[in-house]
């Protein structure tokens, strides 16, 4: 990548981190009214597997569940009660909606037919600090509830001119999909400070036409400086899309389109539970959505429409092919405002400090 281009990519990466307006258009109509957000950056690194992109995401929901069960046994002591995990059925077949594809990641090891492990230390585009390894991409056991998952492990560990290692994983060329119902069970780490889980989906034509050409669509995103900054973490969820490519908007800056949102939750979704992330992409519409499993009619945490194509930068134009599905845990970052920091980085305190992010599940329905 020429000088100039990743010197423009930058500015407009920290300009999205802050909070700025990353030229947040939306031809195709829709509700697009906030832009705060969803920063999105290129990743022209080697390793195992070809590069991607960065996503987002927020929320609206219900309560969480408790439980305070158990009773005395004869020893004269409680015991509590096992805690009970719903099957692995996410929000179901319902509006005309059929199941096409899963991955239960109830195997072994991860199906490499499905999932491409990326091994690189590029930073994404965003200045991240972690070097993306094989080793830390496993399938294994969430602790509490048992359930087998796709499991991102992030650490405090010197590799590859890096200061962490973490997981990250796509499905370009093997799994893509267009419109449709996308959704992921999903166990988030603690993120405070430094660490940013994602879900998110990006064109599988990038090798092709590049980013954000190829379109990228960020369902789960925490970890944001504005949630650092607010005290809100647990809760202060983004969502959001990029496309278009980059041009001179006046005076010799270059931007490209993008759209983001944030919200927080009413709850924690960092509180150890698992929680159900859903994209809902049709002809007309991006919306997402937070736990819709269990609360059928909670409202979209982000909607964006996607029906124009009156102009080189309109939604239309980029939302209706092929997307592939990414999973990855990054360290730092534009995001975070924690940059080339890692004392900044007070979710791994200490070296050989650990991180999880465990995924039950992905699926996607269409019509």
């Amino acid at each position: 990548m020429a000088k100039k281009t990743a010197l423009i990519i930058m500015l407009v990466a920290a300009m999205t981190a802050c909070g700025e307006l990353s030229f947040n258009i939306n031809p195709g109509g829709g509700n697009n009214t906030e832009n705060e957000g969803g920063n999105g950056g290129e990743n022209n690194g080697g390793g195992e597997n070809n590069g991607t992109e960065n996503g987002g995401t927020e929320n609206e929901g219900g309560n969480n569940n408790e439980n305070e069960g158990g009773g005395e046994n004869n020893g004269g002591g409680t015991t509590p009660e096992t805690p009970t995990y719903p099957a692995q059925e996410g929000s179901g077949e319902s509006n005309g909606y059929k199941l096409v594809w899963q991955d239960l990641f109830d195997g072994e090891v991860l199906d490499e037919s499905v999932w491409n492990i990326e091994v690189n230390g590029n930073g994404g585009g965003n200045n991240e600090s972690q070097y993306y390894c094989r080793e830390n991409v496993s399938i294994s056991k969430e602790p509490t509830s048992g359930r087998s998952c796709l499991t991102l492990t992030a650490r405090r560990e010197s590799y590859g001119g890096k200061s962490f290692t973490s997981g990250r994983v796509n499905s370009m060329g093997k799994k893509y999909f267009t419109h449709g119902k996308v959704e992921a069970y999903v166990c988030l780490p603690k993120t405070a400070n430094g660490l940013w889980p994602a879900f998110w989906m990006m064109g599988n034509d990038y090798p092709e036409v590049g980013w954000p050409r190829c379109g990228e669509i960020d369902i789960l995103e925490m970890g944001n400086a504005g949630g650092i900054s607010s005290g809100t973490q647990e809760s202060f969820m983004n969502g959001a899309c990029h496309w278009g490519f980059y041009k001179d908007v006046g005076g010799g800056n270059y931007a490209y389109p993008n759209y983001g949102k944030h919200s927080n939750a009413p709850y924690s979704v960092q509180d150890g539970e698992f929680h159900l992330f859903t994209l809902v992409w049709d002809e007309a519409m991006i919306r997402m959505y937070l736990d819709l499993d269990k609360y059928p009619n909670v409202q979209p945490y982000y909607e964006m429409g996607i029906e124009g194509t009156d102009d080189e930068w309109a939604t239309g134009l980029y939302f209706h092919h092929d997307h592939f599905i990414l999973f990855n845990l990054a360290v730092g970052g534009h995001f975070t405002g924690i940059v080339n920091n890692p004392a900044g980085i007070t979710a791994l305190p200490e070296e050989g400090s650990e991180a999880k992010m465990y995924v039950d599940f992905v699926k996607v329905y269409q019509k």
